[in-house]
Order: structure tokens, then sequence, then C-alpha cells
């Protein structure tokens, strides 16, 4: 397991952007859910009042309780049928103090003065979208550089909702996950395509790949494409949307989060348009996207088992036909370090970059 530090990235340990911390579905109980990402622990849980998503640093700061750790015990718990959310808030299960949805305290119930102003936890922005839950994490603690993870196919009857695979924890550090953006010289060998077209662009935060050929998994004579495309984006170093064109026409999702510095979380999933090209997707569109996003997750796993025991790639021997790697690590190197270098980084990444003995992905248009 290798640090950030180790990867010579940046000044911050975690880096800057939208990450996911959780499925939405994990939420649909009375209870918090304690996690852990980025070095810390949060309470993370779904106001009853409202509905909405709260997530704040997890321990009360009286005396140091952790405010979503599993307890069936306490009195707070048990007096309020098996959960401390009161409303949007929580109440911490030692000595009942109850915190806002803003983090600030509200309550104490055997104090009757003053709550003093350091009576409060952070309160994280989050945010609700793709059946999952999104942090906003910038070590400067800055608002939003770009916009929260969707997709417009979300809310379209026509393509079919998946549910999150949870892969689980990679002793990995993120920066081996991200170099597969621009990874030409494994697609052959490790996930069987023959790539007759590739290329990389980087721009702002966004890591860009655009391929196709031909697939030995995702692809079928009478699908939509013979050749598998993909044109696939990083936004920002945690959130990864790639649209394919295949057997079916999909949006695959893969999320990288850190929980400590060289541990990273992973999620995948796959939205399906249509199998039956209905203009609402029937049960039977359902099996089919299941089973599309099975094999699709077959693929993926291919690269998760390669990362489950390699070495960390610190110093990589990378040759011009393996794609642009030195590149993407600068691109990445923004995350890390304060918005005030972005620039910085972005004047040496930004282009698009295409491996020697391959033809680009964007031909040439051809005047009439």
């Amino acid at each position: 397991m290798a640090t950030t530090k180790d990867y010579r990235i940046g000044e911050f340990t975690f880096p800057r952007g939208w990450f996911m911390i959780a499925e939405a579905s994990e939420l649909d109980t009375h209870r918090p859910l304690a996690v852990r990402f980025f070095g810390k622990d949060f309470a993370l849980y779904r106001g009853r009042a409202t509905g909405k998503v709260v997530l704040l640093d997890a321990y009360c700061p009286h005396m140091k309780t952790h405010l979503a750790a599993p307890n069936k015990t306490s009195y707070v718990i048990q007096d309020g049928m098996g959960t401390n959310v009161e409303g949007d808030g929580i109440r911490c299960p030692y000595h009942a103090w109850r915190f806002g949805p803003d983090g600030k305290c509200d309550d104490i119930p055997y104090h009757k003065g003053e709550i003093p102003a350091a009576a409060c936890v952070k309160s994280w922005t989050v945010v609700e979208s793709l059946g999952a839950v999104f942090v906003w994490h910038d070590p400067e603690g800055g608002e939003p550089e770009w916009d929260h993870p969707s997709l417009p196919q979300w809310d379209d009857a026509g393509w079919v909702r998946p549910k999150w695979d949870h892969l689980g924890m990679l002793n990995q550090h993120g920066q081996e996950i991200v170099d597969n953006i621009c990874d030409y010289g494994h697609l052959s060998p490790i996930h069987g395509s023959t790539v007759a077209r590739f290329e990389n662009e980087i721009k702002g935060h966004m890591a860009i790949q655009r391929q196709c050929g031909g697939h030995r998994t995702l692809v079928s004579a009478d699908g939509v494409s013979a050749d598998l495309h993909t044109i696939t984006t990083y936004h920002g170093p945690g959130v990864l949307m790639s649209d394919l064109t295949g057997m079916y026409e999909g949006v695959m999702l893969i999320c990288n989060t850190p929980v400590d510095d060289g541990t990273t979380k992973v999620w995948h999933a796959l939205m399906v348009r249509s199998p039956s090209k209905s203009k609402v997707a029937t049960k039977t569109d359902a099996v089919e996207a299941a089973h599309f996003q099975e094999m699709a997750l077959t693929a993926f796993v291919q690269d998760i088992e390669v990362w489950n025991h390699k070495a960390p790639c610190i110093n990589g021997l990378f040759i011009p036909s393996d794609g642009a790697f030195v590149k993407a690590r600068i691109w990445y190197k923004q995350f890390f370090n304060p918005r005030a270098k972005k620039q910085e980084y972005l004047d040496q990444a930004e282009g698009v970059y295409v491996p020697r003995g391959i033809p680009p992905y964007t031909q040439p248009k051809i005047a009439a």
C-alpha cells in the first residue's frame, strides 16, 4: 500500500472533488450509518422530517462519542424506537445532545443555559443522485468547482435504472485506478478488446478516453453495434461515466473514494437503454439490463483482480505505445493541490493524445 506522499502527488493527502459515499438505498432505514472516508469517520443518515440526506463529522464535541456507531442499549436509542435520528437532526447516544443537519447543537436536555458555540460538528455538502450519495470534499473548504454527478437518462422511462455493485475495499491508492483512463495497452490482454481507434483528451476537471473495436463480452452480432464504442470521462478524480454502445446502449458508472491514505472503496453500475427499444422499459428489459450489467462487471473485475495483487506503480516504465500516463498523472495532481495551482498542472496536461501505432478515435471530416 502506497500513500499520496509516496506518489509525490501534492500538498493534500486527499483530493478535491465529488465522491460517492453510499448507495442511496442504504439510507432507507430509521438508523444512521457509520461511514469512513478521507481518513475520517462520519455519521450519515436520512432526516426523518424531510428525507434529506445529512453527513456530519462522527464525533460529538462533548466527549467524542460516535453519533452513528451501532447502539441498541442507550435509552436515547430505545426511547427513539430504535434510532437516535430525530427530525432532521441526530442525538448523541451518550448524553443526548442533539445536532441539527447544519451540525450545530440545538438541544442539551439537562442544561438550562446557553449552548456553547463550540458545540458543533462539521456538516458536509451532499447530494443524492443516480441512486447514490455524493459528497463534495475539498481540503481548502471551498464550494463545489463543478456540478455533482448526474445523467439525463436517469429520469428517462426508456432507460433501466441499475443497482450499484459494491466492490469493497482496494488496498491501492486512487492513482492506480485513475491510470486506467489512458491505459491503451491493457485493453487487449485483460479485456479481450481488439482496439481499432483510441485517444485521450484532457481538459479542465475531465480526463476523457475514446475508443472502439471488437470485444469478447459486451458486443454481439445482432446488438446495437458490432463494435464496442466507449466515450469514458473522469469527472474529477472520483467519478467515471462511460457512454457505451455495444450489445446495448448504456452508461457505465464507476466510483472510487479514498477511505484512508492508500485504500479505496469502489462501486460499479450500468444504466441500459431499453433492450426492446420500448419507450417505457419493461420487466423483461430490466432482466436483460441486469444481465448486461453483470457482463460489464465481469470486464471491470478483470482490472480489480490485477489491482488487488499489484505493487504500487510509483515510477512506471512507460513507453510511447502505452498511452498518455504521464499527462494523466499531471492532470490528477490538480486535485491534491491548492486551487491556485490548478492552472499550472492544466498547462502541462491539457490536449489530445494518441498512443504510437494506433489511429485516433476522432477521424478528420472529409470535405464534400
